[in-house]
Order: structure tokens, then C-alpha cells, then sequence
């Protein structure tokens, strides 16, 4: 390994203690209680070994009846004593291992509640489970169940070179020159499999999203009869996965059988020079056979030891990958001495704003708008002209690329997002519900709110009979993403959670296309109330529901065409409006 090299691996170290110290400080009396408990667990080892010596000496060569009869009590006694301990480590390891794991999912899982919404768009749910949750599990249990072994494996090795230099300091060099030469190979194990890993990582995040689009995505698997290539593509990451697993034998598993051969190489010379310091009188019979007993109790853990230290730089490679993640700072967050939006009071204003998804590939193009509080503000416009994301903007889901958003005269990356938000309710087209009950999603808008202002807002969105009519009320379950209620039901639930918050900014994004005729007027009463004395912003596809905003945006290929009411908009000749009105409503006709 070259200096650079050194350098840069003592860096990583130095980083990843730093990092990782938080999550052990707390459990550091535990942690440092079970290395200690492990000490005399390896040290332990050497009393058979040693007691080997005189009991061959005085009992199989001298044949004295002054044999020691306690040697066997003794190794009993310590053997006893050696399992005890043993226990207790484990269990603190355990003990800590679990709270450590526990505590840095913790800290994940709030990381991930704080990424962007652009991580989300470049990362599948497979991606997100195995970095933020599965590499938590690899690189805790993979050091801490290997931790005990390799300390008491330490002490152990420690304590039988002693006994090996205590009974023939000859024979001891050739032992610890074969356990050196054994161990080399370990020194590049990480740096081999380290690519390997993680294209097993990225091949394991695949399946876990295929597990996930079976799921979530099973009617549309059935329904466009899916399953031949749904099951295809698993079967081609499985395929993946064990090529992968076939290469990580290939480069790691040659280790043991080539620590077997160099540990029966030691074993052989020690037994060959051995003979020739017992025939000359330099040791005795007892002192080679302890020598031999100590040596195999050396070598034994060591020819199994590669495996387990594999384990180990694979728990270092995910330790990495989650400090990669700790260390990720999201580009849409609080600035320093944030101030905090208390409503709307005077306006909303865009200026020359632009924006791009992928650098060079304009989305939004120099869009400067004036909204004053209280306005209702309709935005429609051809399929990937930029609606969704101009209002995606505004509780900055993402940041302007140019420009600036203002309320009230400050940019919107002046307040802090916490405050941000609150002053925002969103619906959309494909609202997401959360497993739990009804009452549970409405007052995600609200935590605080009383049972007074449930029943208020479901009479506002016309679920209050049909919440009335079910056994459980309020506290029926909707199952995952709602798939219990209807279209349109799960829309007035979205809105009800909208309504209770509110807040005095609205966005509503196409939150009726997906509705038949009757649902959606329903609907477009419910959201009626919702608009009442807000700012509300409202994307459209049916032209029909904007009829009365006060501004109507039309957007095309990211950039505003034209701005006006209803009646305005239609006196433009060939207008984008006009266009959009009448392909509409001749289609209907």
C-alpha cells in the first residue's frame, strides 16, 4: 500500500470514528464492560495448555504416584468460569449492538424524512431501504457479533505465544512466523471486494423494489397480464445476485484452505524440529506436548478466521456507505437566521424564475407572476408545460435554478421550511394516504385538532354520513394508501386533511381528473370550501372547474402564453386558451 494510500485510509478511519462516536458514546460503559469480559474469556485458553507440562511430565514419563491430581478439577474449574464469561459478553453485545442499531436507524430515518424531493426522484424504494435501513443492520451486527470473537481470539492468541515462548522459545519463532505469513493475505480483502459489494448492494436494492412494485402495483400487474415479465425481470436480478455471490467466493474463499496448508506447514516443521530438541535434551516431553496443544488451540481459530473477517470488511463497506449519507447536506434546506412566515398578508410573487430537473434541460423559463392573498389562481396549459413544477416550487419541494419566489417581499429561502409548509396545504391529483384510520389522516393536518373540528370539516367534504354509517366511525381502518375507500372518497379524505389544517395557502394540483362526473362534484364542492378566503393555486386539466378563478395562467413548453380571465382569454384569437377551451368542449358536444 502506497503512502497516499496509508493517508487516505487513516482519513476514512479518523471520519468514520467521528461519525460513528455519537451512536456509541451513549452505550461506552456496556461496550467497554464486554471487551473487558472478553480478555480473560481468550486468556482462559492457555490454562490447559499449560497445565499439560507437568502432568506429562511427572505422570506418563516420570511415573510418579505424586501426580497432581488437581490439574483435572482445575481445567474443569476454568473451562466453567470460561463459559460464564462467555455469556455475559454476548449478552452485552447484544445489548449493545441492538441499541447502537436502534439509535442509527433512528438517525436515518430522520435524515431520510429531511432528503429532498429530487432524492426521491433518483432513487427507487429498493435504493432507500437497503442504504437507510439494511446497511444500518450490516454494519452493526457484522462488527459487534464479530467484535467478542475477535478480541477474546486476541487475548487467546496472546496468551498460548506465551505459553509457546515459555516452553521452547525455538519452536516459537517458526509459529509466529507462520501465523504472520497466514494472516498477509487478509490485508487486501477489503480493497478486492469492496466493487463487488456494492454491486450487491445496488442488485439487492432491485429486488426489494420488485417486492415492492408486485405490491403496490398488483392491479396493474393483472390487469395488462404482467406477471411472465414482471417475474422475468426478478429472475434476471436473482441471476445477478448469485453471479455476484459466486464472484465474492472466488475472490475471498481461497483464504481458509490456503490458512489450512499454511497452518499444517507450521504444524509439520514445529513437529519436525520438535523431535530433534526432545532427542537432544533441550526440552522435555511435557514441554512439546504443551507446546503442540497450545499451538493447535492457535492455529484452530486462525484457519476459520477469514470468513469472519470478510463479515467484517463487509460491515465496514455499509459503515461507509451510511456515513456517505450522513455527510449528504440537501441543497433545499433552513439558511442561517431563517425567519419564520406567520400567513399571507400582503402577496405571492414569482420573478423571472427558471428552473431544470437536469442541468441544460430548461423546465421553467424567465415565469414572473403576481398573486395577491386571498386570489384565486388557475394554471392549465398542454401536458409538460411546467404546472406541476411551478407550483412544486412555492413550498420549495425543489429551488429555483434562477430567480426568486417572494411572499410578502421576502424570498421563500428566508423563512424557514418548517414555517413554510405550515402556511401550505396541498392536493393532489394521487393523494397519499397513510395506513391507520380515518381520524389519523385528518388530523395529519392538524395533530391538535378537537373532535369538533373533525365533525366540521367531514360535513365540509360530504363524508360525514358516510363516516356515520361505518361500525368502527372515525377509527375504521383505510388500509395501505387507503386502498379501502373509493376514488372520490379518498380525495375528500385529502381535502379534509387540507381543510383542517388551514393554512392560507392552497395548492391544488388536478385534484379531480381522475373522477367520474359524480364524484367529482362532490368533489369540487368539498374543495369549494377549501378555496374560501385562501390563496389558492389551482391546476386544472378540466376547464370546466376554473371558470371562475380571478387569473387563469396558461402555460406552454415552460413559459406563461398568456394570463387572464375566463372572458379575456377566450377573445384572444387563436389564443392557447381558446384552443384548449374549444378542443374541450366540441369533444364533449
Amino acid at each position: 500500500m502506497s503512502t497516499k494510500e496509508q493517508v487516505e485510509l487513516k482519513m476514512k478511519f479518523h471520519e468514520h470514528y467521528q461519525m460513528m462516536w455519537p451512536f456509541v458514546k451513549p452505550y461506552l460503559f456496556r461496550a467497554i464492560l464486554a471487551v473487558l469480559v472478553s480478555v480473560p474469556i481468550g486468556a482462559l485458553d492457555s490454562v490447559i495448555a499449560l497445565s499439560l507440562k507437568p502432568y506429562m511430565d511427572i505422570v506418563l514419563v516420570e511415573k510418579t504416584e505424586n501426580s497432581p491430581d488437581y490439574i483435572p478439577f482445575l481445567i474443569v474449574a476454568f473451562t466453567s468460569l470460561q463459559g460464564a464469561l462467555t455469556y455475559i459478553a454476548t449478552y452485552l453485545n447484544s445489548w449493545v449492538g441492538s441499541k447502537i442499531n436502534q439509535d442509527l436507524k433512528r438517525h436515518m430515518f430522520k435524515k431520510l424524512m429531511k432528503m429532498e424531493t429530487s432524492f426521491f426522484d433518483l432513487n427507487n424504494s429498493g435504493v432507500v431501504l437497503q442504504r437507510f435501513s439494511g446497511d444500518c443492520d450490516v454494519a452493526c451486527s457484522g462488527l459487534l457479533d464479530n467484535l467478542r470473537v475477535f478480541i477474546s481470539r486476541f487475548f487467546s492468541s496472546f496468551s498460548l505465544v506465551c505459553v509457546l515462548i515459555y516452553n521452547s522459545w525455538q519452536l516459537a519463532l517458526i509459529a509466529i512466523f507462520v501465523m504472520f505469513f497466514a494472516f498477509l493475505p487478509l490485508s487486501t480483502v477489503k480493497k478486492r471486494i469492496k466493487k463487488t459489494v456494492q454491486k450487491s448492494v445496488e442488485e439487492g436494492a432491485k429486488n426489494l423494489t420488485n417486492y415492492n412494485e408486485v405490491y403496490s402495483g398488483n392491479k396493474t400487474i393483472a390487469g395488462y397480464n404482467l406477471q411472465k415479465r414482471m417475474y422475468e425481470r426478478f429472475d434476471e436480478t436473482l441471476k445477478a445476485i448469485f453471479k455476484l455471490n459466486i464472484k465474492m467466493v472466488q475472490k475471498t474463499a481461497w483464504i481458509t484452505p490456503l490458512m489450512h496448508v499454511v497452518v499444517s506447514a507450521g504444524i509439520g516443521a514445529v513437529v519436525w524440529y520438535g523431535s530433534s530438541l526432545i532427542v537432544s535434551g533441550k526440552i522435555s516431553a511435557g514441554n512439546f506436548v504443551s507446546f503442540i496443544t497450545a499451538l493447535i488451540m492457535l492455529y484452530t481459530p486462525i484457519k476459520s478466521i477469514g470468513k469472519s473477517f470478510n463479515n467484517v470488511q463487509v460491515s465496514f463497506l455499509a459503515i461507509e456507505r451510511l456515513v456517505e449519507l450522513i455527510n449528504v447536506t440537501p441543497n433545499v434546506k433552513d439558511k442561517e437566521n431563517a425567519i419564520v412566515l406567520d400567513g399571507v398578508k400582503d402577496e405571492i410573487e414569482f420573478q423571472n424564475v427558471c428552473f431544470e430537473y437536469n442541468k441544460g434541460v430548461p423546465v421553467l423559463k424567465n415565469v414572473s407572476l403576481k398573486v395577491k392573498a386571498g386570489s384565486n389562481i388557475a394554471i392549465v396549459g398542454n401536458s409538460g408545460g411546467g404546472k406541476t413544477t411551478l407550483v412544486n416550487l412555492l413550498p420549495r419541494f425543489y429551488d429555483v435554478t434562477e430567480g426568486a419566489i417572494l411572499i410578502d417581499g421576502h424570498d421563500i429561502r428566508d423563512y424557514t421550511l418548517y414555517s413554510l409548509r405550515e402556511n401550505m396545504a396541498e392536493v393532489f391529483q394521487d393523494n397519499f394516504l397513510f395506513s391507520g384510520t380515518i381520524k389519523e389522516n385528518i388530523i395529519s393536518g392538524k395533530p391538535d385538532a378537537s373532535d369538533e373540528q373533525i365533525e366540521r370539516v367531514l360535513k365540509l367534504v360530504y363524508l360525514d354520513e358516510f363516516v356515520a354509517g361505518l361500525k368502527d366511525g372515525l377509527n375504521t381502518r383505510i388500509g395501505e394508501r387507503g386502498t379501502l375507500l373509493s376514488g372520490g372518497q379518498r380525495q375528500r379524505l385529502a381535502i379534509a386533511r387540507a381543510l383542517i389544517k388551514d393554512a392560507p395557502i392552497v395548492i391544488l394540483d388536478e385534484a379531480t381528473s381522475a373522477l367520474d362526473n359524480k364524484s367529482e362534484a362532490v368533489v369540487q364542492k368539498a374543495l369549494e370550501n377549501l378555496m374560501k378566503d385562501r390563496t389558492v393555486f389551482v391546476i386544472a386539466h378540466r376547464l370546466s372547474t376554473i371558470k371562475n378563478a380571478e387569473k387563469i395562467i396558461v402555460m406552454n413548453d415552460g413559459q406563461m402564453v398568456e394570463v387572464g380571465t375566463h372572458e379575456e382569454l377566450l377573445k384572444i384569437e387563436n389564443g392557447a386558451y381558446k384552443t384548449l377551451y374549444n378542443a374541450q368542449f366540441k369533444t364533449a358536444a
